[in-house]
């Protein structure tokens, strides 16, 4: 079987505990208005153009068969193949993703190994949402927990529960967002409600595997106390919760929107400064589940 990924990070630390390879996999099935990965969003694949590494040689436009280049990579007529990008020696074009077979992806996750077991790290699944591609992550995911590799997975869980049961089943850990409690928001923001979501949250518990549950902090939309009281109360009620983390808003992927002609609403937003992340701490001290601030 072969999945679509963006990229393979090495000696990530950001994703779960040690030193990690994250596997960024293509498509995702909500629009988060802030979403910093917005080449994983659609499931083609998509040319990212940075403008300023462009020395006008001309050899894309000669090598795009549809005539795409010269629109800008409308879509359509562009059709994802990449031959623009292959013929760019300044690398001013670039596509979003490859196709990767399970073994080809493990070849890259293998190089590592030392370095987890040394580190208590291991390979984390994420996006866009990893569980879009759930067969494929049950397939690598089982390859390495066969090789003895630690496990974990970055998941919105808006999907049916049974569907992705056995992805989940395979996973050693599982960090799981919740962005907004409030439904009518959650669909102003990301596009669709949350009651799935909190229902797979609770069933997260049946699974017997660590959970972290996380916030990105958004501000003006995800930040307010009275949303993240009511999640930390929500979370704390699910067994095997290791704590709920709240992330500082991300403003990295700004490029990527430019790169991908794509409009980006939190383009002037700023992370949250000390002073307020220390306010929100100590807002949610009681509120009966541990508390990470990233």
């Amino acid at each position: 079987m072969n999945g679509t990924i963006t990229n393979i990070q090495r000696f990530s630390l950001h994703d779960g505990d040690g030193i990690r390879t994250t596997v960024f996999l293509k498509g995702c099935n909500m629009r988060c208005a802030w979403c910093h990965n917005p080449e994983t969003l659609e499931e083609e694949n998509t040319p990212l153009f940075y403008a300023r590494k462009c020395i006008g040689c001309g050899h894309c436009y000669t090598a795009c068969p549809t005539g795409a280049r010269k629109l800008n990579f409308q879509r359509p007529p562009c059709i994802g193949c990449g031959k623009c990008a292959d013929v760019c020696y300044p690398e001013a074009i670039k596509m979003a993703s490859k196709k990767m077979s399970a073994e080809e992806v493990m070849n890259e996750i293998r190089q590592d190994a030392l370095y987890y077991r040394y580190s208590g790290g291991g390979v984390t699944f994420s996006g866009g949402e990893a569980l879009c591609q759930k067969e494929f992550v049950a397939e690598v995911a089982a390859a390495c927990r066969a090789e003895g590799l630690e496990t974990a997975i970055e998941t919105n869980l808006f999907h049916k529960f049974d569907e992705i049961r056995p992805a989940l089943e395979k996973m050693t850990l599982i960090m799981a967002d919740i962005k907004l409690m409030d439904c009518d928001a959650h669909i102003k923001w990301t596009g669709v409600p949350n009651d799935l979501i909190l229902e797979n949250a609770k069933r997260l518990g049946e699974l017997g595997i660590p959970i972290i549950f996380r916030t990105p902090l958004i501000p003006g939309v995800t930040d307010t106390e009275e949303n993240l009281m009511a999640t930390a109360k929500f979370v704390s009620q699910i067994p095997n919760v290791l704590y709920y983390e709240l992330l500082n808003f991300n403003p990295l992927g700004a490029d990527k929107y430019t790169a991908l002609r794509m409009d980006n609403a939190f383009r002037s937003a700023k992370p949250l400064p000390k002073a307020r992340l220390a306010e929100i701490e100590a807002a949610l001290k009681d509120c009966g589940v541990q508390i990470k601030i990233s």
